[in-house]
Protein backbone atom coordinates (compact mmCIF):
# COMPACT_ATOMS: atom_id res chain seq x y z
CA UNK A 1 0.00 0.00 0.00
CA UNK A 2 2.88 2.50 0.53
CA UNK A 3 4.05 2.58 -3.05
CA UNK A 4 0.37 3.94 -4.34
CA UNK A 5 0.51 6.65 -1.87
CA UNK A 6 4.43 7.98 -3.26
CA UNK A 7 4.21 8.64 -7.03
CA UNK A 8 8.09 8.50 -7.06
CA UNK A 9 8.46 4.92 -6.13
CA UNK A 10 5.84 3.80 -8.91
CA UNK A 11 7.30 1.70 -11.45
CA UNK A 12 9.23 4.29 -14.50
CA UNK A 13 6.51 3.22 -17.08
CA UNK A 14 3.80 4.48 -14.79
CA UNK A 15 5.61 7.35 -13.94
CA UNK A 16 6.70 8.34 -17.88
CA UNK A 17 3.58 6.81 -19.38
CA UNK A 18 2.02 10.82 -20.24
CA UNK A 19 5.29 10.98 -22.30
CA UNK A 20 3.97 8.67 -24.84
CA UNK A 21 2.38 12.04 -26.20
CA UNK A 22 5.07 14.38 -25.94
CA UNK A 23 7.25 11.90 -27.57
CA UNK A 24 4.36 11.90 -30.81
CA UNK A 25 4.13 15.57 -30.47
CA UNK A 26 8.02 15.82 -31.27
CA UNK A 27 8.19 13.20 -33.61
CA UNK A 28 5.53 14.66 -35.50
CA UNK A 29 7.44 18.14 -35.07
CA UNK A 30 10.72 16.91 -36.05
CA UNK A 31 10.17 14.09 -38.15
CA UNK A 32 12.75 12.10 -36.27
CA UNK A 33 11.22 9.34 -34.33
CA UNK A 34 14.90 8.86 -32.07
CA UNK A 35 14.96 12.82 -32.05
CA UNK A 36 17.26 13.07 -29.03
CA UNK A 37 20.03 10.31 -30.63
CA UNK A 38 22.28 13.22 -31.79
CA UNK A 39 21.90 15.34 -28.85
CA UNK A 40 25.34 13.67 -27.47
CA UNK A 41 26.98 12.59 -31.09
CA UNK A 42 29.54 10.91 -29.80
CA UNK A 43 28.07 9.11 -27.57
CA UNK A 44 26.19 5.57 -28.64
CA UNK A 45 22.82 6.82 -29.04
CA UNK A 46 23.02 9.98 -27.07
CA UNK A 47 23.35 8.43 -23.81
CA UNK A 48 20.33 7.02 -24.40
CA UNK A 49 20.41 3.17 -23.67
CA UNK A 50 23.51 0.82 -24.34
CA UNK A 51 26.74 3.44 -24.28
CA UNK A 52 30.09 1.56 -23.14
CA UNK A 53 31.64 3.85 -19.99
CA UNK A 54 35.03 4.08 -21.92
CA UNK A 55 33.68 6.08 -24.43
CA UNK A 56 32.56 8.37 -22.16
CA UNK A 57 35.58 8.51 -19.62
CA UNK A 58 38.03 8.99 -22.77
CA UNK A 59 36.26 11.97 -23.38
CA UNK A 60 36.84 13.41 -20.12
CA UNK A 61 39.74 15.54 -18.54
CA UNK A 62 41.78 12.11 -17.37
CA UNK A 63 43.07 13.85 -14.56
CA UNK A 64 39.24 14.62 -12.88
CA UNK A 65 37.81 10.42 -12.82
CA UNK A 66 39.29 7.77 -10.79
CA UNK A 67 42.04 5.67 -11.63
CA UNK A 68 40.43 3.31 -14.51
CA UNK A 69 41.28 -0.13 -16.45
CA UNK A 70 38.82 -2.29 -17.63
CA UNK A 71 39.09 -6.16 -17.74
CA UNK A 72 37.50 -8.71 -19.86
CA UNK A 73 36.50 -12.18 -19.63
CA UNK A 74 39.36 -14.02 -21.75
CA UNK A 75 42.07 -12.15 -19.22
CA UNK A 76 43.06 -14.45 -16.03
CA UNK A 77 42.75 -12.89 -12.63
CA UNK A 78 46.50 -12.86 -12.35
CA UNK A 79 46.99 -10.70 -15.53
CA UNK A 80 44.46 -8.45 -14.05
CA UNK A 81 45.91 -8.11 -10.58
CA UNK A 82 49.05 -7.63 -12.52
CA UNK A 83 47.14 -4.31 -14.29
CA UNK A 84 45.95 -2.95 -11.32
CA UNK A 85 49.48 -2.63 -9.39
CA UNK A 86 50.94 -1.23 -12.64
CA UNK A 87 48.13 1.58 -12.68
CA UNK A 88 48.22 2.28 -8.98
CA UNK A 89 45.02 0.70 -7.73
CA UNK A 90 44.47 -0.66 -4.38
CA UNK A 91 41.93 -2.75 -2.52
CA UNK A 92 39.27 -1.74 -1.68
CA UNK A 93 38.23 -0.78 -5.50
CA UNK A 94 35.08 -0.47 -7.25
CA UNK A 95 33.50 -2.84 -10.08
CA UNK A 96 30.80 -2.45 -12.68
CA UNK A 97 30.02 -3.54 -16.16
CA UNK A 98 31.48 -1.61 -19.16
CA UNK A 99 27.66 -1.31 -20.50
CA UNK A 100 25.45 -1.09 -17.33
CA UNK A 101 22.65 0.52 -15.45
CA UNK A 102 20.66 1.17 -12.89
CA UNK A 103 23.34 0.48 -10.44
CA UNK A 104 23.39 -3.44 -11.41
CA UNK A 105 26.23 -5.47 -10.81
CA UNK A 106 28.36 -2.17 -8.85
CA UNK A 107 29.90 -3.77 -6.00
CA UNK A 108 33.04 -2.78 -3.76
CA UNK A 109 35.95 -5.35 -3.69
CA UNK A 110 37.86 -5.35 -0.78
CA UNK A 111 40.38 -8.08 -1.99
CA UNK A 112 41.97 -10.25 -5.06
CA UNK A 113 39.86 -13.51 -3.70
CA UNK A 114 36.46 -11.25 -4.13
CA UNK A 115 37.80 -10.06 -7.46
CA UNK A 116 38.24 -13.41 -8.80
CA UNK A 117 34.67 -13.76 -7.92
CA UNK A 118 33.44 -11.53 -9.41
CA UNK A 119 35.27 -11.93 -12.69
CA UNK A 120 34.29 -15.72 -13.31
CA UNK A 121 30.81 -14.07 -12.63
CA UNK A 122 31.06 -11.49 -15.63
CA UNK A 123 30.66 -12.58 -19.28
CA UNK A 124 31.73 -9.06 -20.69
CA UNK A 125 34.00 -6.21 -20.12
CA UNK A 126 33.63 -4.31 -17.05
CA UNK A 127 35.58 -1.36 -15.02
CA UNK A 128 37.96 -1.77 -12.12
CA UNK A 129 38.32 1.84 -10.55
CA UNK A 130 40.13 3.52 -7.37
CA UNK A 131 37.48 3.92 -4.49
CA UNK A 132 36.82 7.84 -3.84
CA UNK A 133 36.17 8.43 -0.27
CA UNK A 134 35.48 11.62 -0.19
CA UNK A 135 32.37 12.45 2.23
CA UNK A 136 30.24 14.07 -0.92
CA UNK A 137 28.44 12.73 -3.78
CA UNK A 138 26.86 15.57 -5.97
CA UNK A 139 24.48 14.78 -9.14
CA UNK A 140 24.58 17.95 -11.27
CA UNK A 141 22.21 17.77 -14.59
CA UNK A 142 24.04 20.21 -17.32
CA UNK A 143 22.44 21.91 -20.56
CA UNK A 144 24.45 23.27 -23.62
CA UNK A 145 23.66 24.59 -26.40
CA UNK A 146 25.74 23.62 -30.06
CA UNK A 147 27.67 26.76 -30.20
CA UNK A 148 27.73 28.48 -27.12
CA UNK A 149 30.71 28.21 -24.43
CA UNK A 150 28.18 28.63 -21.63
CA UNK A 151 26.06 26.41 -20.38
CA UNK A 152 22.70 26.10 -17.77
CA UNK A 153 22.86 23.92 -14.65
CA UNK A 154 19.20 22.50 -14.19
CA UNK A 155 19.52 20.67 -11.11
CA UNK A 156 22.19 20.18 -8.26
CA UNK A 157 21.17 17.65 -5.81
CA UNK A 158 23.81 16.02 -2.87
CA UNK A 159 23.58 11.52 -2.11
CA UNK A 160 22.97 10.29 0.54
CA UNK A 161 23.23 6.29 0.59
CA UNK A 162 20.75 3.72 1.58
CA UNK A 163 20.89 2.96 5.32
CA UNK A 164 19.18 2.14 8.09
CA UNK A 165 19.55 3.72 12.03
CA UNK A 166 19.20 1.55 15.16
CA UNK A 167 16.86 1.84 17.85
CA UNK A 168 18.83 -0.76 20.00
CA UNK A 169 15.24 -2.87 20.26
CA UNK A 170 14.49 -3.86 16.44
CA UNK A 171 16.58 -6.15 14.51
CA UNK A 172 18.15 -5.14 11.05
CA UNK A 173 15.56 -7.03 9.15
CA UNK A 174 12.79 -5.56 11.05
CA UNK A 175 14.44 -2.01 10.24
CA UNK A 176 15.05 -2.84 6.16
CA UNK A 177 11.36 -3.78 6.56
CA UNK A 178 10.08 -0.30 7.84
CA UNK A 179 12.43 1.88 6.00
CA UNK A 180 10.54 4.08 3.67
CA UNK A 181 12.70 2.78 0.65
CA UNK A 182 14.69 -0.21 1.83
CA UNK A 183 11.04 -1.94 1.94
CA UNK A 184 11.13 -1.41 -1.78
CA UNK A 185 14.00 -4.05 -2.70
CA UNK A 186 13.94 -5.45 0.53
CA UNK A 187 14.29 -9.39 -0.89
CA UNK A 188 17.88 -7.52 -2.41
CA UNK A 189 18.85 -6.40 0.79
CA UNK A 190 18.08 -9.57 2.73
CA UNK A 191 20.21 -11.31 0.35
CA UNK A 192 23.31 -8.85 0.99
CA UNK A 193 23.03 -8.60 4.69
CA UNK A 194 22.25 -11.99 5.31
CA UNK A 195 24.49 -12.71 7.86
CA UNK A 196 23.35 -9.83 9.99
CA UNK A 197 19.51 -9.85 9.52
CA UNK A 198 19.01 -11.36 13.24
CA UNK A 199 21.60 -8.46 15.05
CA UNK A 200 19.73 -6.02 16.80
CA UNK A 201 21.30 -2.92 15.87
CA UNK A 202 22.61 -0.42 18.81
CA UNK A 203 20.88 2.86 19.53
CA UNK A 204 21.67 5.61 16.97
CA UNK A 205 23.97 3.49 15.06
CA UNK A 206 23.82 3.81 11.18
CA UNK A 207 23.85 1.00 9.42
CA UNK A 208 25.01 1.42 5.45
CA UNK A 209 22.86 -0.68 3.13
CA UNK A 210 25.40 0.25 0.07
CA UNK A 211 27.14 2.79 -1.70
CA UNK A 212 24.86 3.59 -4.68
CA UNK A 213 23.74 7.11 -5.37
CA UNK A 214 20.75 5.37 -7.63
CA UNK A 215 17.10 6.38 -6.46
CA UNK A 216 15.85 3.10 -7.27
CA UNK A 217 18.88 1.34 -5.20
CA UNK A 218 16.95 3.43 -2.01
CA UNK A 219 19.86 6.44 -1.94
CA UNK A 220 18.02 10.10 -0.69
CA UNK A 221 18.37 13.22 -2.93
CA UNK A 222 19.22 16.36 -0.83
CA UNK A 223 18.45 19.42 -3.05
CA UNK A 224 20.51 21.70 -3.47
CA UNK A 225 19.41 24.23 -6.28
CA UNK A 226 19.73 27.14 -4.27
CA UNK A 227 23.31 27.04 -4.13
CA UNK A 228 23.84 26.95 -7.50
CA UNK A 229 25.86 29.76 -8.86
CA UNK A 230 28.30 31.68 -11.38
CA UNK A 231 31.20 30.28 -9.98
CA UNK A 232 29.92 26.69 -9.66
CA UNK A 233 28.84 27.46 -13.58
CA UNK A 234 31.75 28.83 -14.73
CA UNK A 235 33.52 25.35 -12.87
CA UNK A 236 30.88 23.27 -15.07
CA UNK A 237 31.49 25.28 -18.44
CA UNK A 238 34.90 24.27 -18.11
CA UNK A 239 34.98 20.64 -17.48
CA UNK A 240 32.18 20.58 -19.98
CA UNK A 241 33.26 22.11 -22.68
CA UNK A 242 37.22 19.94 -22.69
CA UNK A 243 34.70 17.36 -23.76
CA UNK A 244 33.26 19.80 -26.74
CA UNK A 245 30.28 17.25 -27.76
CA UNK A 246 28.69 16.97 -24.30
CA UNK A 247 25.57 18.86 -24.95
CA UNK A 248 22.67 17.58 -22.62
CA UNK A 249 23.02 14.85 -19.51
CA UNK A 250 23.82 14.61 -15.43
CA UNK A 251 27.20 14.70 -13.93
CA UNK A 252 27.88 12.41 -10.82
CA UNK A 253 30.59 13.75 -9.00
CA UNK A 254 32.39 12.96 -5.96
CA UNK A 255 34.23 15.98 -4.18
CA UNK A 256 35.34 17.07 -0.66
CA UNK A 257 32.63 20.01 -0.67
CA UNK A 258 30.86 21.90 -2.45
CA UNK A 259 33.11 24.88 -1.95
CA UNK A 260 36.09 22.94 -3.00
CA UNK A 261 34.04 21.79 -6.20
CA UNK A 262 33.49 25.47 -6.59
CA UNK A 263 36.71 25.92 -6.31
CA UNK A 264 38.08 23.48 -9.04
CA UNK A 265 39.65 21.20 -5.87
CA UNK A 266 39.30 17.79 -5.18
CA UNK A 267 36.93 16.53 -8.17
CA UNK A 268 36.55 13.07 -9.09
CA UNK A 269 33.83 12.63 -11.59
CA UNK A 270 32.02 9.00 -11.58
CA UNK A 271 29.85 8.93 -14.67
CA UNK A 272 28.28 11.83 -17.23
CA UNK A 273 24.86 10.24 -18.06
CA UNK A 274 23.61 11.45 -21.47
CA UNK A 275 20.16 12.10 -22.72
CA UNK A 276 19.35 8.59 -20.93
CA UNK A 277 19.65 10.13 -17.63
CA UNK A 278 16.62 11.71 -15.49
CA UNK A 279 16.45 15.19 -14.34
CA UNK A 280 16.80 13.49 -10.87
CA UNK A 281 16.09 16.90 -8.93
CA UNK A 282 12.78 15.85 -9.09
CA UNK A 283 13.00 13.09 -6.34
CA UNK A 284 12.93 13.58 -2.49
CA UNK A 285 12.23 17.48 -3.33
CA UNK A 286 8.70 17.38 -2.27
CA UNK A 287 7.25 17.81 -5.74
CA UNK A 288 3.94 17.08 -7.22
CA UNK A 289 3.59 14.59 -10.07
CA UNK A 290 2.36 17.48 -12.14
CA UNK A 291 5.29 19.74 -10.97
CA UNK A 292 7.36 16.90 -12.12
CA UNK A 293 5.85 16.53 -15.29
CA UNK A 294 6.66 19.83 -16.51
CA UNK A 295 10.72 19.29 -15.22
CA UNK A 296 10.74 16.48 -17.62
CA UNK A 297 8.96 17.85 -20.21
CA UNK A 298 11.59 21.34 -20.48
CA UNK A 299 14.50 18.91 -20.32
CA UNK A 300 12.89 16.92 -23.40
CA UNK A 301 12.25 20.36 -25.12
CA UNK A 302 16.26 20.89 -24.66
CA UNK A 303 16.71 17.58 -26.00
CA UNK A 304 14.26 18.41 -29.29
CA UNK A 305 16.15 22.04 -29.78
CA UNK A 306 19.87 20.91 -29.43
CA UNK A 307 18.82 17.77 -32.03
CA UNK A 308 17.86 20.37 -34.50
CA UNK A 309 20.80 22.34 -34.14
CA UNK A 310 23.23 19.40 -34.38
CA UNK A 311 21.58 18.12 -37.14
CA UNK A 312 22.08 21.06 -39.41
CA UNK A 313 25.60 21.00 -38.35
CA UNK A 314 26.02 17.62 -39.62
CA UNK A 315 25.16 14.90 -36.94
CA UNK A 316 22.83 12.59 -37.88
CA UNK A 317 19.81 11.44 -36.36
CA UNK A 318 19.77 7.52 -35.51
CA UNK A 319 17.44 5.78 -38.23
CA UNK A 320 14.16 4.31 -36.95
CA UNK A 321 14.80 0.70 -37.09
CA UNK A 322 18.29 1.09 -36.28
CA UNK A 323 16.99 3.01 -33.00
CA UNK A 324 14.83 -0.31 -32.61
CA UNK A 325 17.23 -2.88 -32.88
CA UNK A 326 20.14 -0.83 -30.72
CA UNK A 327 16.91 -0.57 -27.68
CA UNK A 328 16.70 -3.98 -27.88
CA UNK A 329 20.05 -5.25 -27.56
CA UNK A 330 20.35 -2.55 -24.22
CA UNK A 331 17.06 -3.93 -22.92
CA UNK A 332 18.38 -7.90 -23.25
CA UNK A 333 22.03 -7.13 -21.94
CA UNK A 334 19.55 -4.74 -18.90
CA UNK A 335 17.82 -8.35 -18.57
CA UNK A 336 21.01 -10.51 -18.23
CA UNK A 337 22.50 -7.86 -15.55
CA UNK A 338 19.46 -8.54 -13.32
CA UNK A 339 19.90 -12.07 -13.36
CA UNK A 340 23.36 -11.63 -12.53
CA UNK A 341 23.45 -8.77 -9.89
CA UNK A 342 21.16 -11.50 -8.15
CA UNK A 343 23.31 -14.29 -8.30
CA UNK A 344 26.54 -11.69 -7.56
CA UNK A 345 26.46 -12.70 -3.65
CA UNK A 346 29.61 -10.29 -3.32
Amino acid sequence: MKRIFNWEQLPFSVIYAPFFFLWLYYWIKGGRFWFFSNVNPTLYFGGFEGETKREMFEQLPGTLYPITIYAGPNETIECIIKRMQASGLQFPVAVKPDIGTKGLLFRKIENAEQLAAYHTLLPFTYLIQEMITWPLELSIFYVRYPGSDKGTITGLIEKEYLHVKGDGRSTLKQLIERHPKAFMIAEEQKELHKTNLDNIIANGEVYKLNELGNHNRGARFINLGNKIDEQLSAVMDKINLFSKHFYYGRYDIKTTSLEDLKHCRNISILEFNGVGSEPNHIYDNGLSYIGAIKVIARHWKYMFEIGKINYKNGAAYVPFFKGIKMLRASKKNTKFMEQLNLQCKL
